[in-house]
Formats: C-alpha cells, sequence, structure tokens
C-alpha cells in the first residue's frame, strides 16, 4: 500500500521503519530538513520537505494516490488540516493523532466534518495502559482481547518461587488444582522465547500469561501474587497522560495526589479535575516526596517529559517501598535496563501510538478487510507480536486438530473465545468459523491467521 506519513519525529519515523519492513511504500512529509535526512539515511522512504497541510506539499508527496494519510506531528490542528486536505485530494483513507483533551469531547463531530477516518490519542491509550497496571501491582503490563474477555499479563519469576524449576509440559501434573492458564512468551536475559512444553521454567525468568480474567486473577493468587488493586496514587506531572489518568482514577474512587513545578500547569489541573490534590513542587525532589509522605502510597507514576528525572524518581519510590512504581520512557532500549534495575512497569508514549496505528494499517492493508488483525500489541522491546483474530470459513486452520497443523515454529495458538467462552487451547482441539483466536508470533509477517502457517503463509 501507499502510505504517506506527515510528520517526523519520534512516532513517524518508527512508523514508517515498521511499515517498510512490512512491504508499504512509504513516503515522509515534514518542514525538518535534518530529521527527512535521517530518514533518507536510514530508512528505504521517500521524503518530501513542506508543510503538511500545504496542498501543494501533498501532492507532490503523493497524496491523490495514497490508500492510508497518518499525520502525527506535534501539533493537533495541523494534523486535522492535513488529513482534511489530504482526503479532498483524494486520499482513501486518513489516521490523525488529537491529543487534547478538549478536542477529545468533540471527537465525533471533528472526524465528520473533517474527513477523519480514525483518531488515535496516545496519552489516552497510556493512560488507559497505566490504570490496568495499577489493578495489579505485580505486573509490569496488561494487554486485552476478545473485548475485554482475555487479559495477556507479565510477571518476574522469583528464586523461591513455585513455579521454577518446572517443564510447561509436567508444570500441571505437579500442581493439578493450579488455575489453567497459557504460557505465551518468556524472556531469559536477552532472548526473547516463545515457549515449548520442554521449557523449564527458571527464576528471573519475565513470563507472560494468558487467559480469561477470573483464571488469571486466580491463578496469580495460587502462585503468591498480590492481586488487590491500588487505593492511593501519586503522580509526578500534570501533562496530559496525567489529566486522562487522574480522570480515571477518580471514576474508580481512588485517591489522586499529583506533584508539578509549573504553578500554571497545576492550576489548570486543579481546575479541571477538583477532586485531585495538587502539590506545586518539584517531583525529583526527595525531601518534598518524603515530607509528603509517599512511602504511604499504594503507587507512583512518574509522567514528566525527561526520563531521566522519571526513573531517578522511580527509584526513590522504590527504596521508600512504594508496592507499585510505573515509570514513562520515550527510549525502547531503556525497558531492559529498568527491569535490571527493578522497575518492571515501564510505559512508551511511543509504542502505544505505534502498536495502535499499524493495527489500523493491517486492517486496511489485508485483501479481504474480514480477515485483517482485530488487536496487535508488541511484547518484549517488539520481539514478539501478540494478535487476535476472528476465524473465517476460508481459513485453512479450520478444522484440523492443533496438533496436525504445520504452524511457523515461531507461532503459538494461544487462546481460543467461542460464543462468550474462553479456552486454553490443547493439541486435540480445532478451531471453528467465528473463532477469536489469540497468536503469538516472534518475527512477525502475520497479517492473517493463515499466516502463521509454516511456508503456507
Amino acid at each position: 500500500m501507499r502510505v504517506l506519513i506527515i510528520g517526523d519525529g519520534k512516532v513517524g519515523h518508527s512508523l514508517a521503519g515498521q511499515l517498510i519492513l512490512e512491504g508499504h511504500e512509504v513516503t515522509i512529509v515534514d518542514r525538518s530538513e535534518a530529521a527527512l535526512q535521517r530518514s533518507m539515511d536510514t530508512l528505504d522512504a521517500m521524503a518530501v520537505k513542506g508543510n503538511g497541510v500545504n496542498a501543494d506539499t501533498l501532492r507532490e508527496a503523493g497524496a491523490p494516490d495514497a490508500d492510508i494519510v497518518i499525520a502525527v506531528t506535534v501539533s493537533d490542528e495541523i494534523n486535522m488540516l492535513a488529513c482534511l486536505t489530504a482526503k479532498r485530494l483524494g486520499a482513501k483513507y486518513a489516521i490523525a493523532r488529537i491529543r487534547d483533551p478538549e478536542y477529545h469531547k468533540s471527537l465525533p463531530f471533528l472526524m465528520k466534518e473533517l474527513l477523519i477516518d480514525y483518531v488515535i490519542n496516545p496519552e489516552r491509550i497510556l493512560a488507559q495502559e497505566i490504570s490496568r497496571i495499577l489493578r495489579y501491582p505485580f505486573t509490569g503490563s496488561i494487554e486485552t482481547f476478545a473485548r475485554g474477555r482475555v487479559e495477556l499479563m507479565d510477571f518476574r519469576l522469583g528464586p523461591g518461587d513455585a513455579l521454577a524449576g518446572h517443564s510447561l509440559r509436567d508444570l500441571y501434573a505437579h500442581k493439578p488444582s493450579l488455575p489453567r492458564v497459557l504460557f505465551c512468551a518468556v524472556q531469559r536475559g536477552e532472548e526473547a522465547l516463545i515457549p515449548k512444553g520442554d521449557l523449564v521454567l527458571q527464576a528471573d525468568d519475565h513470563v507472560y500469561v494468558a487467559s480469561d480474567v477470573p483464571t488469571i486473577t486466580a491463578f496469580f493468587k495460587a502462585i503468591g501474587k498480590n492481586t488487590s488493586g491500588v487505593r492511593s496514587v501519586m503522580l509526578m506531572g500534570a501533562g496530559r497522560i496525567a489529566y486522562y489518568l487522574a480522570e480515571m482514577l477518580l471514576k474508580m474512587h481512588i485517591q489522586v495526589t499529583v506533584v508539578e513545578l509549573d504553578e500554571e500547569v497545576a492550576q489548570e489541573f486543579s481546575e479541571a479535575l477538583p477532586q485531585a490534590r495538587v502539590i506545586l513542587g518539584d517531583g525529583t525532589d526527595q525531601e518534598l516526596l518524603s515530607g509528603e509522605g509517599l512511602d504511604t502510597y499504594d503507587a507512583f507514576v512518574t509522567l514528566s517529559g525527561l526520563d531521566e528525572e522519571n526513573i531517578m524518581a522511580g527509584l526513590y519510590a522504590q527504596r521508600l517501598g512504594v508496592r507499585k512504581v510505573v515509570v514513562k520512557t520515550s527510549r525502547d532500549n531503556y525497558q531492559e535496563l529498568l527491569g535490571s534495575l527493578g522497575l518492571d512497569s515501564a510505559v512508551s508514549v511511543k509504542q502505544s501510538t505505534g502498536d495502535t496505528i499499524l493495527r489500523a494499517v493491517r486492517t486496511r492493508s489485508a485483501a479481504d478487510a474480514a480477515a485483517a488483525v482485530e488487536r496487535l500489541y508488541h511484547i518484549i522491546d517488539g520481539e514478539i507480536e501478540a494478535l487476535e483474530f476472528i476465524a473465517r470459513q476460508e481459513d485453512r486452520v479450520l478444522g484440523a486438530p492443533l496438533m496436525e497443523l504445520a504452524l511457523r515454529p515461531d507461532a503459538l495458538i494461544a487462546v481460543i473465545v467461542r460464543d462468550g467462552q474462553v479456552y486454553i487451547p490443547t493439541g486435540r482441539d480445532t478451531l471453528r468459523e467465528g473463532d477469536r483466536v489469540i497468536v503469538m508470533v516472534k518475527g512477525g509477517g502475520v497479517e492473517r491467521l493463515d499466516d502463521i502457517l509454516g511456508g503456507q503463509a
């Protein structure tokens, strides 16, 4: 497909690279010559210098023939107008990044009037992710599938954990009362693994499991993980993510305190969400945090614009014994480092944005929209994808026992949702038309359910 990306910042550049890997023809528009030169040096993409709202610039970039236009500049207004102009020129589908809470309140109207087909709000998506993490303080991340019926969660095995030393094939024979979940992926050191039955769980493994919500909750209780949620949260920074997150937490009757250095920003936040307590001060000031009783809070979330400040404040909260610490970072290569420091819950705006847009692109790019990816998440620094499909009558994976399917060695059918019921499949199970199927794959290349078949994609 011909994809036009307007905005060559972190998100635009990363997205362009991923789309090129998936075989799409990508053109990037930006006013910064330096940013475009970087993309031309590192990506197989065309680059056009200019304003993404300018019709002549968009014509030069090929907007009239574009299958998808993705506007991800730093300006909501430019993104909206760029989509409108591109659609008027003939672009088939338009995706806009719109972040301001004021625009969020009138999105249906804006989308209709400005011809925007899909809106991505990275800050709100990240706030939703953090709110899910706070439900289970021991986990690093929670992703949902099948309209919320299935959750994919991760945890780190400690030296004394009961699961360590058991192979997945024999685990339930040794522990028959353990609620049955699917072990989807394992990160061991720097290696990402799609686990088979002979994999022996080891201390320090980062393990990903999936099942329906009641079963996965019972599983974690059975292995001694604390599944009680938080009742009080302190947020560092009063930006857009903090606004969306605080709004969600307050609706859940969770006490919210926000620390913000900028007096004007703090005042605006306090007026927008008067139920939240706002403290004017430096969130990296250890004396301030200690004086405000950080050690009495259930969770601390660092949301400043500087990774280093977020990490240092997070480490201090961890040292004080705060039960759950969530750190926002803009650098993917920090994830492993933070995990080694005990900060397992690191979240990234760029990754959340990229995953959401990629899912929309894959849906549009499928030859048959019904065969497209329903949901897509990247885990373990993007090395493994978790994807959801709806099985169709034409799919070749239907009918045969799973043990007889010639699956790619790096693919795993993790969960089946049928008639609203969640099943952890065995080798004797079969897929049926209409099933929601969640698969794990290492190495990408899966756009349709049949793509998990080895050598038959």
